[in-house]
């Protein structure tokens, strides 16, 4: 494996081919980034207009769409996420046309109060800023989960104005964290967030004049022949051969076979040999394949194979833990004999643990593959500590003493040196009442949050301890390791007993974590297209504002009118996520990690992976001082690694299979061998395959599934694997499975 294929840096004779003019007059110079340097321009246009009538209108009306469509979809059994690009493309159209026919008479003509609604052409900043607030619409609001746990699985009061302070309060706080590291992950070159170069790449594509390479295509002709076919095809893997989603050859051969169908189910099992054939399927979980670096997929792959392939069957087949009582891969809670948790059962009428019934009832198992997915999320953990403390700590410590200085600075910072930074001040205001406001909400609401103060206060400082290492690696990677686990089992430690409580200890300490690693994404797209910050820091706060309120009232709406939502497993109505979520809550809050993980639980073992983590990264870094001539050394990144099978479950073995098959074929083979094609085409396929899928899912949704067409047939059958389910101990007795003797 070459040096140009795993180092993402250029060279210097790089970097001085391959930059564009700046618009300051500076000497040629470009990102030491090749990708940036590959993707994102080197010059500046400040006299565009940004803050414009039409950005606030497609701004908003974006926002409040993607925010509605997501959450909707966010239920279903294969949840469908719009992404930002859909409404970038969306809106281009809509803002030419607005150029085209709004007045341009300037109001208030001569006062300091002069504006035009048309200040002329329809710009890439102002587009910029769209995207901006249609990010905030797009993915989930994680918040609500905790208003569904609460709503339909454990059937407790929660009322819409608690649900909207948790909400709102949970987005809003990430602010603050994102504005004290903003010098250390959005100004430093080496802090190059991957998918950012997806949408640079799209509005490169839709905004310049782009010269036809004889024999080839512009990019606007590429992005709409592949966006058409994303378009057509979709029909087949979201209506008409769903099976598409996951074609488990190996069920077909051996349709009554327990081992076969374990090993080759792709939705139930350990997905030997299953592929989906199905953007859906590869980019749901994970993200886009095609923005994820090479050296990064290649961690995320071994991470996989060791954790599916390895760790989970010989647990299996040693019987650890009991694990054949229990489907080798499921995210249910079982009894010690493999049926079904009575979590009712347990909780009595103040939703507290019934500690009695608990102890009738008997001790709660976990599928093999549960289990090793909290072992691993626990090795994640110490492994992000100790990798960025070892890798990246002088780093931070140089830039913490330089980070202003001009020799610190790429050609981009250099060039939004000219606009207005955001004071820290403006996010310091904001983090302080916004916690003192979680303060009151959870004092004051406790009967319903059961969160005291000081939860919200230890909540708080684990993000912000965590935010710049897993910062520094979602940065370099576009992989995001989670504080979900961590802050589950230290609230279940502290206030065992409390559901409630746990889940919005791990909404306030996770969540607020992760949507200021959304912020900070967002800050430096707005600094590789040249946004003013202050700007940008506008369009942050209002879009987040806009989308909590829809997601909420979208959620709530749903669990109000849909009959048994969540809880009918023959609708499409499933809610994987969030019964993945209430299992947690179960685990790790109305049990408590003592009576599982503790001295009186059955997983006790399990804690040992905090060690491993942590001795990890320290094997990878005296690896790379004893042999610095090896630079692929230093490309081994454990947190991605360990923490590969981290969105599984709800993700299944399937996704991952079909996106490492992708990332492979795009980071390593077109990268290396057409590297042409790559930099004119590559973000560009991945937004028109994620605008076309969407565009198609939504048409479905509108025109056959609000009547409630379908097709019956095999061709339907997602999986085709009915015994992967199946617990292989002797003697029990599971409907529809063979009893083994």
């Amino acid at each position: 494996m070459s040096d140009e294929i795993t180092s993402p840096l250029l060279s210097k004779e790089e970097r001085d081919e391959g930059g564009g003019n700046s618009s300051n007059g500076e000497s040629e110079e470009n990102s030491p980034i090749k990708q940036v340097a590959l993707t994102v321009p080197t010059s500046d246009e400040p006299w565009l207009p940004v803050l414009t009538f039409r950005m606030w209108v497609l701004g908003t009306l974006s926002c409040v769409v993607l925010s509605f469509l997501n959450q909707f979809f966010w239920y279903r059994t294969e949840p469908l996420t719009i992404t930002a690009i859909s409404a970038q493309i969306a809106v281009v159209p809509l803002g030419q046309l607005m150029a085209a026919t709004i007045t341009r008479r300037v109001f208030c003509k001569g006062t300091r109060f002069e504006f035009t609604l048309n200040p002329g052409p329809f710009n890439v900043k102002e587009h910029v800023l769209i995207t901006i607030f249609a990010n905030s619409g797009a993915g989930t609001v994680y918040a609500i989960h905790v208003v569904t746990a609460v709503k339909i699985f454990y059937r407790k009061h929660i009322s819409f104005l608690v649900s909207l302070l948790v909400v709102l309060t949970t987005q809003v706080l990430g602010f603050g964290w994102a504005g004290i590291f903003r010098r250390y992950l959005v100004e430093p070159a080496a802090m190059w967030w991957p998918a950012n170069l997806v949408q640079v790449s799209l509005f490169r594509a839709l905004h310049e004049k782009d010269e036809r390479p004889k024999g080839g295509l512009t990019r606007a002709q590429f992005f709409v022949i592949a966006f058409l076919c994303s378009f057509a095809y979709y029909v087949f893997p979201g209506y008409i051969f769903q099976m598409l989603t996951s074609l488990s050859w190996i069920c077909w051969l051996f349709p009554n076979n327990v081992l076969a169908q374990q090993l080759g189910s792709g939705l139930y099992g350990l997905g030997i040999g299953a592929v989906g054939l199905d953007w859906s399927t590869i980019s749901s979980y994970l993200g886009s394949p095609l923005a994820s670096p090479w050296f990064a997929t290649a961690n995320v792959a071994v991470g996989f194979v060791f954790v599916m392939y390895i760790l989970t069957p010989l647990c299996y087949w040693l019987n650890v833990y009991d694990a054949k009582s229990f489907p080798i891969f499921s995210d249910e809670l079982f009894t010690k004999n493999g049926k079904v948790y009575n979590i009712t059962a347990i909780i009595d009428s103040n939703f507290h643990l019934d500690v009695a019934a608990y102890e009738r009832q008997g001790r709660l198992y976990l599928s093999t593959f549960f289990a090793m997915t909290y072992g691993v999320g626990f090795a994640a953990l110490t492994a992000t500590i100790m990798h960025v403390a070892l890798f990246h700590g002088r780093e931070i410590w140089e830039q913490s003493k330089s980070s202003f200085k001009e020799k610190s600075m790429d050609i981009h910072t250099k060039l939004m040196r000219r606009y207005k930074q955001v004071p820290e001040w403006w996010f310091v205001c904001i983090l302080i009442a916004n916690i003192a406001a979680t303060v009151f909400t959870c004092e004051y609401f406790n009967e319903q949050l059961q969160l005291p103060w000081w939860g919200v206060l230890l909540a708080c400082a684990i993000a912000i301890f965590f935010t710049l290492p897993i910062g520094i690696i979602t940065a370099i990677t576009n992989q995001t390791p989670g504080l979900n686990i961590i802050t589950e089992y230290i609230i279940g430690y502290i206030y065992p007993g409390y559901p409630v409580a746990n889940m919005c200890f791990k909404v306030y300490g996770y969540i607020s974590m992760t949507q200021a690693i959304t912020f900070l994404q967002d800050f430096k797209l707005g600094h590789y297209m040249k946004i003013p910050p202050r700007t940008m820091f506008m369009a942050q706060v209002v879009g987040t504002l806009i989308a909590s309120i829809v997601y909420l009232g979208t959620a709530w709406w749903l669990m109000e009118t849909i009959p048994d939502i969540c809880e009918d497993t023959s609708s499409v109505w499933t809610c994987p996520s969030d019964t993945v979520f209430y299992d947690a809550s179960v685990i790790w809050g109305l049990i408590g990690p003592r009576r599982i993980f503790g001295d009186l639980g059955s997983y006790e073992k399990v804690n040992w992976f905090f060690l491993g983590g942590g001795i990890a990264p320290l094997l990878v870094w005296l690896a790379a001082r004893a042999f610095p001539q090896q630079e692929w050394i230093r490309l081994i990144n454990m947190p991605v690694m360990i923490g590969a099978t981290g969105m599984m479950p709800p993700a299944t073995a399937v996704n991952y299979t079909s996106w490492i098959i992708v990332g492979f074929l795009s980071g390593f083979v077109v990268f290396r061998y057409r590297p042409e094609w790559w930099r004119r085409h590559n973000y560009v396929l991945s937004g028109a395959l994620d605008a076309g899928l969407a565009f198609m899912g939504v048409l479905l949704y509108l025109c056959l599934g609000l009547e409630d067409i379908s097709i019956n047939w095999w061709g339907n059958d997602l999986d085709g694997c009915a015994l992967a389910h199946c617990p292989t101990a002797k003697g029990l007795e599971v409907r529809g499975c063979p009893v083994f003797t």
